[in-house]
């Protein structure tokens, strides 16, 4: 029986991300967007990735009535003592743009020798029988000195991944998926929702 599963955000980069990263599954995947009277976004107001993911599953759960994968996920800088952290997407203000946030940090880490990060993401699969489960992908890397590559969303731009050199923001979208922190927390939802081992 085909699930249908409500991809819980209204970042349509990440609801691109997920349609490619279940595609071929038996899936209704319908994205926040697609709802006429789909709730507002739910705060993201813990203090860790896997609260805040699970209270947005629940809350489109409980709203809609339909299965819902929610993630939380962001980047940490070890010079910024893990900032922004679970704050990433508000660490610089509620109305700051990609590219401002970008520049606001490579403006922090001026000088700074210690460039070290990694980009963590938990994703919370809540179900209409109560159980809510987690999958969580992590990846590590440096923040380059200026934004580079296109792709992506977010701080993928100034993140050059361990081992490779380039910007997240330059892989391809088949990279991204398969390298990425939410690539990496999607392909084991991906494998739950299959039946495979973990």
């Amino acid at each position: 029986m085909t699930l249908r599963l409500l991809i819980g955000t209204g970042n349509a980069g990440k609801v691109a991300e997920y349609r490619r990263i279940l595609a071929g599954l038996d899936l209704e995947l319908v994205a926040v967007d697609e709802l006429a009277d789909a709730p507002a976004e739910p705060a993201e107001d813990a203090t860790t990735y896997e609260h805040n993911a699970i209270a947005k599953a629940r809350a489109y759960l409980e709203a809609m009535g339909i299965a819902t994968v929610a993630d939380d996920s962001g980047l940490e800088v070890a010079a910024l003592g893990g900032a922004p952290g679970v704050r990433s997407r508000r660490y610089f203000g509620e109305d700051v743009s990609t590219a401002q946030r970008n520049r606001m940090l490579l403006a922090l880490l001026d000088g700074v020798e210690d460039r070290g990060a990694r980009f963590v993401c938990v994703a919370a699969l809540a179900l209409p029988d109560g159980t809510v489960e987690t999958f969580s992908g992590e990846v590590r890397g440096e923040i380059a000195t200026a934004p580079s590559g296109s792709a992506g969303f977010g701080y993928d731009p100034v993140f050059l991944m361990q081992g490779d050199g380039r910007a997240m923001a330059e892989l391809t979208a088949e990279e991204k998926d398969r390298l990425s922190h939410r690539g990496i927390a999607g392909a084991k939802l991906r494998a739950r929702l299959s039946g495979e081992p973990r």
